[in-house]
């Protein structure tokens, strides 16, 4: 899998200089091809984290409350799949995403506009609605909302043509 944006690995980094060409950036992200990669549920570029931004970063939320949330999404999403042969949100089938992930009328321009501008493909729409509808779910929403769809596209960024 590709971790950085190059091969030197300082592309789009802050006070770092990419020595590599842009024939080489590009060969570098054809390395994994867009099929392997419309199967990939979440991706994002990470950028590195400066010394005092690991040192001073506020506690926004703590290990125990994350642990209730995803809990709660999780029964959730066992309450929803009762009796079908999905266990949890990734595991809906393309028929599945009608029944539930029901959009809110903003969701849906959202999606609509990603979909058309970002050239997503028909598995990266179904991708995205599922962590969408997992967005949802720890946020205890019973429908899909325009800031769950937002957020969603965004973990979609090796989609995009560039990082």
């Amino acid at each position: 899998m590709l971790t950085h944006g190059c091969p030197c690995g300082w592309k789009d980094v802050p006070g770092k200089t990419c020595r590599c060409s842009s024939l080489q950036v590009e060969r570098y992200r054809q390395k994994i091809s867009g099929p392997l990669l419309d199967r990939i549920d979440i991706h994002l570029h990470a950028l590195p984290l400066k010394t005092r931004e690991l040192i001073d970063a506020p506690l926004e939320e703590t290990s125990s409350a994350i642990k209730e949330r995803t809990s709660k999404a999780r029964q959730l999403q066992w309450q929803r799949f009762k009796g079908l042969p999905v266990l949890c949100n990734a595991h809906m089938e393309s028929s599945h995403l009608r029944n539930f992930c029901t959009l809110s009328k903003e969701a849906k321009g959202i999606l609509i506009r990603a979909m058309e501008e970002l050239k997503f493909s028909a598995r990266a729409h179904d991708k995205i609605l599922k962590v969408a509808r997992t967005i949802a779910d720890l946020a205890e929403k019973e429908s899909i909302e325009a800031q769950h769809i937002a957020e969603a596209v965004g973990y979609r960024s090796l989609d995009r043509a560039t990082f």
